[in-house]
């Protein structure tokens, strides 16, 4: 049957992305000192002049009323920095003494120059789609990576060289224009390029290409010390496999060369329906191993009656032929009638943004997000995920939660930092809440806690997290999670932050939550 596949989980999965306010900093040349405009001053311009000197503007403790002179501007009014102590998480709030929208990448590295030798903590923050504070920073400077979003893309050599605060919707529509596309999306293509690598980016062409991080020719990063280096797998490789996936604790991604392919030109997209977290499984690892998919991903829906849809969703990449159905679903046993679409390439990357148009709309955008995202391994996620499914009702998920579950060969995750489960298979298992604001049914210091509690099953069974959720760690934990890698990266953070200023929100090297 083919239809509008309204149970898709490519409909409900929701992300989100926090702007901020600008009032203009500008530099005096006299007195070598940053003056921020005053409240009838016109905003958003930058400049070399200022309507009065920023004199305790940022605060007690870190002092910006000295900087270097930069390119672009330095907000350290409260009114302006106020975006910056939130995320999407709505769980975490800190308050910066400052926020740079660099003109230039010289700009990243002189304030991380500026900042270390004072210990002034840094943050680099791309769209803020972070759930529990990771891109924040208590008293200290945030890098809003967003003015650094320049793409050029080199039909040629299949690559495009982009800015890390470009987005990924901006990279697709970039590198479409030449009839590439990147290899490997998330499901929410409104993050930026710097964010996603340094976390991972997982989405339904994992399976076949990795992450995005496994996608990443070269790197430019700003280090600890201010220097910027350029490096590749062959170039600096240290610094380059500390970087991707390294939760910005050696280093400021600040552009990055990216792989591409060939794009299609159309997708046919399928979701199956399965009685048990087992059965959808099993079909979930049938198809993975033959690879009959060009995205593959699994979600676990309210079913409207107290229970819940298990539904495989598989699509396919065409030009002007569709594939075959039977041969791609024939053998995959699942009930009921299978929904088939066919989309546009481009409309099928991005086919969220009607959703997140509808929950800004609607506020559920803005409400809270204790979300759990961690790694299963094989042969423990049918027994995990049931076990977490039977304790939680769909009331627990809010009105637009939903879970995901979906493989991932771990042979395609080359990434160092990325730590997956030790089996050649492990399974994506998100947890994707809204909590009420309000502390009403849903409150999200109990959900946190339930997240923290799945945690510790998952890592028991030998899993790890996916670090972009809302998961209290503690230091052993970190040293757990990264196993025999926690002494490179320990290294590499004495080696490329010796100050120890960078990213302190995801709290690896020092208390954050």
């Amino acid at each position: 049957m083919r239809d509008d596949a309204q149970h898709s989980r490519r409909s409900f999965i929701r992300a989100a992305s926090v702007g901020a306010g600008a009032l203009a900093v500008g530099f005096d040349v006299t007195s070598r000192a940053w003056a921020a405009e005053s409240p009838q001053g016109t905003g958003g311009t930058g400049g070399t002049g200022g309507a009065g000197r920023a004199t305790g503007a940022a605060g007690a403790g870190a002092d910006f009323r000295r900087v270097p002179h930069l390119d672009g501007r330095l907000l350290i009014d409260p009114a302006d920095l106020k975006p910056y102590e939130d995320d999407y998480g709505h769980l975490v709030h800190r308050t910066p003494r400052a926020a740079l929208l660099p003109g230039s990448v010289r700009d990243v590295a002189a304030m991380i120059a500026f900042c270390g030798p004072l210990g002034i903590p840094v943050a680099p923050r791309g769209q803020g789609h972070q759930a529990y504070g990771q891109a924040q920073v208590d008293g200290g400077l945030i890098i809003d990576l967003g003015p650094l979003d320049s793409i050029a893309v080199d039909s040629r050599a299949n690559t495009a060289t982009v800015g890390a605060g470009a987005v990924w919707s901006a990279v697709l529509t970039a590198s479409l224009a030449h009839g590439l596309t990147p290899p490997v999306f998330t499901d929410y293509i409104e993050l930026s390029i710097g964010g996603t690598l340094s976390a991972g980016g997982l989405g339904g062409a994992s399976q076949q290409h990795g992450a995005q991080v496994d996608n990443v020719l070269e790197l430019q990063v700003v280090t600890g010390t201010g220097e910027t280096r350029t490096c590749s797998r062959t170039r600096d490789a240290d610094l380059f496999h500390a970087a991707l996936s390294g939760l910005g604790q050696v280093g400021v991604i600040t552009r990055a060369v990216l792989k591409l392919v060939a794009a299609p030109t159309s997708v046919r997209s399928y979701t199956l329906v399965y009685p048990t977290v087992a059965a959808l499984t099993a079909a979930q690892r049938v198809a993975v191993g033959d690879g009959r998919f060009d995205w593959l991903e699994g979600t676990i829906l309210p079913d409207g009656s107290g229970g819940w849809l298990y539904l495989l969703n598989g699509s396919a990449f065409y030009d002007a032929t569709p594939p075959d159905d039977n041969a791609l679903i024939g053998d995959l046993g699942y009930v009921g009638p299978a929904q088939i679409q066919d989309s546009p390439y481009q409309a099928f990357v991005d086919d969220l943004a009607p959703t997140v148009a509808a929950l800004k709309a609607s506020g559920e955008w803005y409400d809270p997000h204790p979300w759990f995202n961690g790694f299963l391994p094989d042969a423990a996620t049918d027994a995990l995920a049931a076990a977490a499914l039977a304790a939680t009702t769909p009331a627990d998920l809010g009105a637009s939660g939903l879970v995901l579950l979906y493989p991932v060969p771990t042979e395609k995750l080359t990434t160092p930092l990325l730590s997956v489960p030790d089996s050649d298979l492990a399974f994506l298992f998100a947890v994707l809440r809204t909590a009420a604001p309000d502390g009403g049914a849903l409150p999200a210091p109990e959900l946190v806690q339930a997240n923290r509690d799945l945690y510790l099953q998952v890592q028991a069974a030998g899993g790890t997290q996916y670090p972009v959720g809302a998961i209290p760690m503690t230091a052993a934990d970190w040293r757990k999670q990264y196993g025999a890698r926690w002494r490179t990266f320990r290294a590499a953070k004495q080696r490329f932050d010796p100050f120890g200023i960078l990213a302190p929100g995801q709290g690896i090297f020092g208390p954050s939550h």
